[in-house]
């Protein structure tokens, strides 16, 4: 599948005059820096390398686009739609994804340091090597067997509803940082 080809100029005169519909778009390296894009559509998009910071795009919806190595410091997507976006290494710092549906995202290398997961749905998303130090991850879903190598420092994780937990060995948390000291894995 091609992906249609557009600027910034255009995304914006366009959603200016009512278009939310950009899926399947190329905005690869696209710079919209505090940009109002609420509710717009932007599924399977290529926003590789973009910056998106201090932009809103809560409620907007992202399946499947590519966002690897994106800019998205305090941006919005609180409600978003992020089902299975990949947003490795993408630097998430401070971004709000309260309520955000990242079922299936890959989150591998991201830095998501003082976000707001709140509520958020992580369950199959692939974490491994993240960032979560000092993040809000109060009533998130996710399941414990995609922690591996993943650093939560000082994050809030208040109610946190761990899939699967019962099931959980030690062993699949080797690699977790909960706090000040982080575990060595074990070599049994």
């Amino acid at each position: 599948m091609v992906l249609q080809l557009m600027t910034t100029q255009q995304l914006l005169k366009e959603y200016e005059q009512g278009d939310r519909s950009f899926a399947n778009t190329s905005l690869r390296g696209i710079s919209l820096i505090g940009k109002y894009l609420v509710g717009t559509d932007f599924s399977l998009c290529d926003l590789s390398g973009a910056d998106l910071s201090r932009s809103d795009l809560s409620q907007t919806n992202l399946t499947s686009a590519n966002l690897t190595g994106a800019e998205l410091v305090n941006t919005n997507f609180a409600g978003a739609n992020l089902q299975a976006v990949n947003f490795i290494g993408a630097n998430l710092q401070t971004a709000n994804l309260a309520g955000a549906d990242l079922t299936g995202a890959d989150l591998r290398s991201a830095n998501l340091s003082g976000a707001n997961l709140s509520g958020a749905n992580l369950c199959e998303a692939k974490l491994s090597s993240a960032l979560f130090k000092d993040a809000n991850l109060t009533g998130a879903q996710l399941q414990v067997e995609d922690l591996e190598a993943t650093c939560c420092e000082g994050a809030i994780l208040d109610h946190l509803n761990m899939e699967g937990a019962c099931k959980m060995q030690l062993e699949s948390l080797d690699w977790v940082s909960w706090g000040a000291s982080k575990r060595e894995p074990s070599h049994s």
